[in-house]
């Protein structure tokens, strides 16, 4: 069997040796490259004769899966698939496999660490103090006694419920399933939006939630309540996030993901709000996620070679 990992995941050198000779060992071929490489002709190239593909975020489309007609498998060390061709793999029942939730702590901790710095006003207060400068009579926010919305109680969205909570915040959700946790509120998404003090987006990318977040559902929100999305960018409508900033009908936001992957266009609406926070998709980039990802990727390789597929997306 040929496994190819189409691009670099984070993987040790040594680890990846062993790797190597381990399904060497065990009859199999495994071939890796060091380069992140988009262009299709580049990936038909590569991963024609596989019969496993292991990618992070490459976007992955309907004629590269078309042209490797030996592949059964694709293991994506992303918690979304919303790159893949997941309905030219579903006709070719072809199994996709994600990384889980090895990034749920971090990206948890990003968002809890980015509504503090909303609050607290971080940037402004360090930019004052290098300027030689004081607080000049600022006061910020607490978390603590604020009702925290949470859009998607996955294992992102249930861990952040759980570090909010331990700051003291009230906590309401929104999700079509319900996760039981006695300090989780679930309520409509209107309701939410209303109600909450931080609205926190941690739901998957489809048609159903493309602009999920636009124009109506901001104005909803109270002046004084901030955004964050480290979920999928289109999920909101930054075009109508800007204009709710510049005309103060929302207090900041805090995005991490975007309508392509970093960097983003210079004219990008976002960049002229000194309360926006904006950061470069970091949410994942921890070395305790990133070694949690590659070690589930491959797991979930070896599993499948086993007859026990595990965090298959074809259901979803």
């Amino acid at each position: 069997m040929k496994i190819v990992l189409l691009e670099p995941i984070g993987i040790p050198a040594t680890e990846l040796k062993k790797l190597q000779n381990n399904f060497r060992e065990n009859g199999h071929e495994f071939v890796s490259y060091k380069d992140r490489q988009a262009d299709e002709e580049i990936l038909i190239d590569r991963a024609k004769d596989a019969e496993v593909l292991i990618l992070s975020n490459i976007p992955l489309t309907g004629k590269v899966i078309k042209a490797c007609p030996k592949l059964k498998m694709i293991s994506v060390a992303f918690a979304g698939v919303d790159h893949i061709d997941m309905a030219t793999c579903n006709a070719q029942n072809i199994i996709v496999s994600n990384g889980g939730d090895y990034s749920s702590h971090a990206v948890a901790e990003l968002t809890i660490g980015m509504a503090i710095s909303l609050f607290r006003k971080f940037r402004k207060m360090e930019a004052a103090l290098r300027d030689n400068a004081t607080r000049n009579n600022f006061l910020g926010n607490e978390l603590y006694g604020k009702t925290f919305g949470i859009i998607g109680t996955g294992s992102i969205g249930s861990e952040i419920a759980k570090l909010a909570h331990a700051f003291g915040c009230k906590i309401l959700a929104y999700n079509r399933s319900k996760h039981p946790a006695k300090y989780i509120k679930y309520t409509d998404l209107k309701n939410l939006l209303q109600n909450s003090d931080i609205v926190s987006v941690h739901i998957p990318l489809s048609s159903e939630t493309e602009h999920l977040i636009g124009k109506n559902e901001i104005s909803f929100m109270k002046e004084t309540s901030i955004l964050i999305n480290t979920a999928r960018g289109p999920i909101v409508d930054y075009k109508a996030l800007s204009n709710a900033l510049q005309n103060d009908e929302i207090a900041g936001a805090a995005i991490d993901v975007y309508e392509k992957e970093p960097p983003i266009e210079k004219e990008h609406p976002l960049l002229q709000h000194e309360n926006c926070l904006l950061m470069p998709h970091i949410g994942y980039a921890t070395n305790e996620a990133i070694e949690r990802r590659w070690k589930i990727v491959i797991d979930n390789v070896m599993q499948w070679m086993e007859g026990k597929p595990q965090n298959l997306m074809n259901a979803f």
